[in-house]
């Protein structure tokens, strides 16, 4: 069974949702560029504006006032939460937006004085409040919300409190610059590669056109970009940074598939629309907050701060 049967089968036809490499009908080097799009479907010119602002407002905070791009994440993380509750609502699933974006201030912020155990208590408490605050609006579809309301809490909460241990340590800003500049480096490196190697599809069924090509060039891109950025930033090995590149290729890739496989169950192409020819806020965090929690526990075993 192709791919297109089988997402017949599975509801509407929606092989354009995502992208880096094969084009959307699955003939490698097709145009699908229109209205300023790329080959890919994206608006590469709103991207690329995106992008350089976007790494504006993070240089900026990070090294300015250090703790100040705390409040970038909380702001970022939060659109993610209310785009995933909205998206859920979708398919009738209820979440409690105001414990869970509670919760997560608390995640993303208190770290940065408290640690790994106020990570753990936030968490812990959110989880439990979330509980019992679904809890008074009826047994009716209560295991099925709170579960959606524990992989919020999850994915995107706890991941982005992993963002101030990054940060808290002296040289934080440059372990966060290197953690953000690897990831992006993935998809830099798989869009190209995918674009004009691409032609063995990666995972059909959940990312058309993800391509074992377009892999490569992300593993290439993140090894050469972490040996230098670790060697150079934070005076440690080039093995250290190989290393931590391999790890974030692997991690990269995984969390563009579960944000797919997310989005195809939904039925939507984007998160959002909050950043042009990027879609949502989740469709840019979903690399990187697969990627923080390894980039972290490698940083803080490899590399004396």
């Amino acid at each position: 069974m192709d791919a297109t049967a089988a997402a017949s089968e599975n509801g509407p036809d929606r092989k354009a949702l995502d992208g880096d490499g094969v084009p959307g009908n699955g003939v490698p080097g097709t145009a699908a560029a229109a209205g300023g799009g790329s080959r890919t479907g994206r608006n590469l010119p709103a991207a690329v504006a995106v992008g350089v602002a976007l790494g504006a407002v993070v240089i900026g905070s990070l090294y300015i006032v250090k703790a100040a791009f705390l409040v970038v994440v909380l702001a970022v993380v939060g659109v993610g939460v209310h785009e995933l509750a909205k998206a859920f609502a979708i398919r009738g699933i209820r979440v409690p937006v105001i414990p869970l974006l509670a919760g997560m201030a608390a995640m993303v912020v208190g770290p940065y004085w408290g640690g790994v155990p106020f990570l753990v208590g936030a968490f812990a408490v959110t989880a439990m409040v979330l509980l019992v605050w679904r809890m008074f609006q009826g047994a009716d579809g209560y295991v099925r919300d709170a579960t959606a309301s524990m992989f919020i809490t999850v994915y995107p909460a706890l991941f982005a409190g992993f963002v101030p241990l990054l940060l808290k340590p002296e040289d934080g800003a440059d372990r966060v610059v290197i953690f953000i500049a690897v990831t992006v480096c993935s998809d830099i490196g798989g869009y190209f590669a995918g674009i004009f190697f691409g032609r063995h599809r990666m995972s059909p069924l959940i990312s058309p056109k993800k391509t074992w090509e377009g892999f490569a060039g992300s593993a290439v891109a993140c090894v050469v970009a972490g040996a230098l950025l670790v060697h150079f930033r934070l005076d440690s090995g080039y093995w250290q940074g190989a290393v931590l590149g391999a790890v974030v290729v692997v991690c990269a890739t995984l969390g563009d598939l579960i944000e797919s496989v997310v989005k195809r169950d939904l039925g939507i192409k984007d998160m959002g629309t909050l950043l042009p020819g990027h879609g949502g806020a989740m469709d840019r965090l979903d690399s990187l907050l697969f990627t923080l929690v390894p980039v972290w526990l490698l940083l803080t075993l490899l590399v004396s701060p």
